[in-house]
């Protein structure tokens, strides 16, 4: 599935509230502050998740009816119309990892069994096994996690910062920050797409129901790996999946 260009991460982020995004158009350098407020307007008028949100308006130059219009265009804005509607179809598909030590059941739904059989829809159905195999998720999105274990996270985050010498007045901000990395870790749709990693699973996903017209869901996942939960010699798993994986691709 042919993926399309993705803005790169601006590593330049002052402080404040707003949340700065540098943009190069036409050989003219500008800088539009982006705001919470403003995430939030546009997310409730087309239902985008956060981050193409922010990219939108960071295209947009903060300009959230232009951001709309932006987003219609890439086709986002319609895919996320599509979540209210019903996807009941479907498969169920598995990914056995060489010599069988990790295995992955995985189902994903779309709304019509043609699409179901379409060559687009289960090569990401595979990619998302993969990946699942490869990365080791524990939730399919953010808000699948419990609020005591994001609460929890935030306690040790906090605290490990105290340790470390971190002023008081800063604890909260770098609990927040490493709880969010912690987050995307664990969170299948917010991990960076193991084959190209300046890509997310949420952008793969919202390309494939932009070219589809349907909406499609990862409704659940389990993944298995031998001697899970035995105590023993620890082996990197995960590592070996993308070893074979980068070996299948050359």
């Amino acid at each position: 599935m042919k993926l399309k260009p993705k803005q790169r991460k601006n590593s330049n982020t002052p402080n404040g509230s707003g949340i700065s995004h540098h943009i190069i158009k036409e050989g003219i350098q500008f800088m539009a502050e982006i705001s919470a407020a403003q995430v939030k307007e546009l997310r409730e008028k087309t239902g985008v998740g956060m981050m193409d949100c922010k990219k939108a308006l960071a295209e947009c130059q903060g300009n959230v009816d232009h951001a709309v219009d932006y987003l219609r265009k890439k086709g986002l804005a319609k895919a996320a119309q599509r979540e209210s509607r019903i996807a009941a179809e479907g498969i169920v598909a598995s990914y056995i990892h060489g010599d069988g030590r990790i295995g992955v059941l995985l189902e994903v739904n779309c709304e019509t069994d043609f699409v179901s059989r379409g060559q687009d829809f289960r090569e990401f159905v595979q990619n998302v096994a993969l990946q699942i195999a490869s990365m080791n998720p524990r939730y399919i999105k953010r808000e699948d996690v419990p609020e005591e274990i994001i609460r929890y996270e935030k306690e040790v985050a906090k605290e490990l910062a105290r340790n470390e010498g971190k002023p008081e007045k800063v604890l909260d901000g770098i609990a927040e920050g490493r709880v969010k990395k912690y987050l995307k870790e664990i969170c299948l749709l917010e991990q960076d797409y193991f084959r190209d990693p300046q890509y997310t699973m949420e952008h793969l996903l919202g390309e494939l129901v932009a070219k589809l017209g349907e909406k499609i869901s990862i409704r659940r996942f389990t993944r298995y790996q031998v001697g899970e939960g035995i105590e023993k010699k620890s082996q990197d798993f995960a590592a070996e999946v993308m070893q074979e994986i980068n070996k299948k691709s050359s």
